[in-house]
């Protein structure tokens, strides 16, 4: 059977993100005064470090097949923070109304001036976004994007399921627009390996090791 891609890696995968950050695309210039100047070269993109817990032989080299199949950053994966695969105030899909909200179907209501404020409908009544959530906004048709994004403030959705007004980070990217589908669960982007950050040493007298690797956000 093929191979597809995006690759859902990250579901199965025996460790941690430990690290899960923004990288900002910006140029800094200081003047003769000490003032210092930071312009935005574009949207800050994610980026990631995933490490394992130490695996035996066979682990080890299963894993090793499994990377091997990212082709050193020439195919994509399911990229996200492993400690944040579901809202703070709801682990593991603790929703205020049960299994009647999946998670992956609230929209957005309204899109800010700054283009960085939002409000999210199709929520349970009472619904809290916790500063820190993850939370993916899809969008567009050819191709299809996920943007995936960090919820800067608390907000709280109303007795009809709209959240208040809350800013996110990265700044919304172009072409986002009311109704496009926002989802708390699982929330990713499309990531590519890092060209060669890929460590997979086994201990000489065990065979037992550790796979590390790093990952950058990869938008089509």
């Amino acid at each position: 059977m093929a191979i597809t891609y995006p690759l859902d890696l990250l579901s199965t995968w025996p460790g941690w993100s430990t690290a899960f950050e923004l990288g900002w695309r910006q140029e800094t210039s200081r003047t003769a005064g000490g003032t210092t100047y930071v312009k935005d070269l574009g949207n800050a993109l994610w980026r990631a470090t995933y490490t394992s817990r130490v695996m035996r032989p066979n682990e080890l080299d299963k894993w090793r097949a499994i990377l091997d199949g990212l082709e050193n950053g020439m195919q994509r994966f399911k990229g996200y923070s492993l400690s944040r695969c579901y809202p703070i105030a709801y682990p593991n899909g603790s929703w205020p109304t049960g299994s009647s909200f999946d998670g992956v179907s609230a929209a957005i209501a309204s899109v800010g001036d700054d283009n960085k404020t939002i409000t999210v409908d199709g929520l349970p009544a009472g619904f809290t976004f916790s500063v820190g959530d993850m939370l993916q906004i899809q969008h567009g048709s050819d191709p299809v994007r996920y943007d995936l994004h960090r919820v800067q403030e608390a907000a709280l959705a109303d007795s009809g399921g709209v959240s208040a007004a809350f800013e996110v980070r990265p700044h919304l990217w172009p072409g986002v627009a009311v109704d496009d589908v926002v989802s708390v669960k699982s929330p990713w982007c499309l990531m590519a390996i890092v060209p060669d950050s890929i460590e997979s040493t086994a201990d000489l007298q065990t065979g037992n090791g550790t796979v590390t690797f790093q990952a950058f956000e990869a938008r089509d």
